[in-house]
């Protein structure tokens, strides 16, 4: 890609609602009964006032020479300060700094390349006392500076990310993982009727949630089985996939967990299961280390349940120290998490590179906005699935994602590539691309 100088005109802070909430989840593990929209028990995790709040954003406007107008969301994900990460965004005790420090650095940045910024945005930043910047705005930084640089480049985000890191785009959409409350059982049969490529997701929270030596769960996987093979395609074969934040953990002994799967794999046939976070340990080296001794308690006993890494696996190096430790089969590349997205990027192909599967995922506590960008990093990095967002509605998110992705493989298709406009006194101009809505 031949590098064009381009430089915003304007940049603007815009507070905003999120798709989901915050939850204090150490609040929660530590209540036996609560009422998540009732303030029944009181918050401990810091910046938590209720136990429960509204999700907030801030959405990132930078308007480019020729009006067009690139976006992105400041957002972070519903267990916020929980298992290493940043604490509650607020977008009201970040929108002074924006002000102070990102706009006029904004302002003199070069976005013809996008690699080069989310890089710098990632660092210390010498006027914050060699601070970082809280994920969400890293997050919210990097989604505008990539889709100014795919404006400025009249091309698709996907074809942005192929050349600055040499990857192929692939050519059909990725699959996707519908999340489904537990309780909705038209959410699910809506999903059996899309022939979803896994599901449902289904959070399970508290200790309580699985039941008395996870009677609950068993019960629940069993009966998402039977409906797929009652209301589904006899042909579909999607995956099973349970998020139980650690509730495993807490009900069973660490050598209990695999004859407890075992059950699971029975109660789940004749799909494959996948379970998010079996265990929550107190620290990263604890979590790696007891997620790998139960892989390898598996894989000895042939029990085919795939374990999906989430707490813990905040960032492009822990990713590497899972993956290097052989800890589970699948990780989640949580985008939020990571910050700027050159991380995720950056994780995705690593994860790639070394036979370890992995989701695209993030949070429901998202945006549309940063949904049909994820969808684009997963056409240009191509991971195992695709987490649905934002929300737990399943359908929107499934909408939105499978939609940017058959509309940006088109765009691909139609091969005009990453090439600048020029006027006709041959100066190279830059044009809106259709995914972007102008202000």
């Amino acid at each position: 890609m031949t590098r064009a100088g381009v430089q915003a005109i304007n940049v603007r802070f815009v507070p905003g609602l999120s798709g989901y909430f915050h939850k204090d989840l150490q609040a929660v593990k530590l209540s036996p009964e609560y009422d998540p929209l009732v303030d029944n028990i009181a918050a401990v995790t810091t910046g938590f006032t209720n136990v429960v709040q509204p999700g907030e954003v801030i959405s990132i406007l930078i308007r480019l020479p020729n009006g067009a107008v690139a976006i992105g969301d400041c957002v972070d994900v519903i267990f916020s300060g929980a298992a290493s990460r940043d604490p509650l965004f607020i977008p009201s005790e970040h929108i002074p700094l924006l002000n102070a420090v990102i706009k006029p650095w904004l302002l003199k940045c070069d976005i013809s390349s996008f690699r080069p910024n989310a890089v710098q945005v990632d660092a210390p930043w010498q006027a914050l006392g060699n601070r970082r910047l809280h994920t969400a705005v890293r997050y919210g930084l990097t989604q505008a500076l990539l889709s100014a640089t795919a404006l400025a480049w009249h091309c698709t985000i996907s074809e942005v990310i192929s050349r600055e890191w040499m990857v192929d785009i692939t050519t059909r959409p990725v699959p996707i993982l519908a999340s489904c409350h537990r309780n909705d059982q038209l959410q699910l049969d809506r999903m059996i009727m899309k022939q979803v490529g896994l599901l449902p997701h289904a959070s399970f929270v508290h200790v309580n949630d699985i039941g008395p030596r996870g009677k609950i769960l068993l019960e629940y996987v069993h009966s998402v089985s039977k409906r797929i093979q009652e209301r589904g395609n006899p042909e579909w074969r999607p995956r099973l996939h349970f998020d139980v934040y650690g509730t495993i953990g807490d009900a069973f002994k660490d050598d209990e967990i695999p004859d407890f799967f075992q059950l699971i794999e029975r109660a789940a046939y004749p799909y494959d299961i996948l379970i998010e976070s079996p265990i929550v340990a107190a620290t990263k080296e604890s979590q790696i280390k007891r997620l790998g001794l139960l892989k390898s308690r598996l894989k000895a006993k042939k029990i085919n349940v795939k374990i999906v890494a989430d707490e813990w696996c905040n960032t492009l190096q822990d990713i590497h120290e899972f993956a290097e430790a052989k800890a589970v089969d699948f990780v989640q590349v949580k985008l939020p998490d990571l910050g700027s997205l050159h991380n995720s990027i950056d994780a995705v192909i690593y994860c790639r590179s070394q036979n370890i599967g992995c989701c695209l995922g993030g949070s429901a506590n998202e945006t549309d906005l940063s949904a049909r960008i994820t969808a684009q990093v997963s056409l240009a990095t191509q991971p195992d699935f695709l987490l649905s967002k934002p929300g737990i509605g399943a359908d929107e998110g499934l909408m939105i994602l499978t939609n940017e992705m058959l509309r940006t493989l088109a765009l691909v298709d139609m091969g005009d590539g990453c090439v600048p406009e020029k006027n006709a006194h041959g100066a190279v101009t830059h044009s809106v691309e259709i995914q972007t809505t102008n202000m």
